[in-house]
């Protein structure tokens, strides 16, 4: 993995000739911005957000079969319409 700042992305296009992941930082901050994933890992790196994605979907998923066995469906009230 290489690191560098923005600005030095700006100015070179040899950083998107790479078949390897950069990590990309604010110079001035000195905090993390993301990274740049080359084409050359594109199928791993979207099986990966995929996986993550469904993960996240689950997770709210839980979330929502728990609150709906706390919030039982009484007389006289409103079913929310969620199975």
């Amino acid at each position: 993995m290489i690191e560098t700042t923005l600005s030095q992305m700006r100015n070179s296009s040899d950083f998107f000739k790479t078949s390897e992941i950069i990590h990309i930082l604010d110079g001035r901050k000195k905090e993390e911005i993301g990274f740049f994933v080359p084409v050359a890992l594109r199928d791993e790196f979207q099986k990966f957000v995929k996986k993550v994605e469904k993960q996240k979907k689950e997770a709210l998923l839980k979330r929502i079969v728990k609150a709906q066995k706390a919030d039982p469906v009484g007389d006289g009230s409103v079913d929310d319409g969620i199975l």
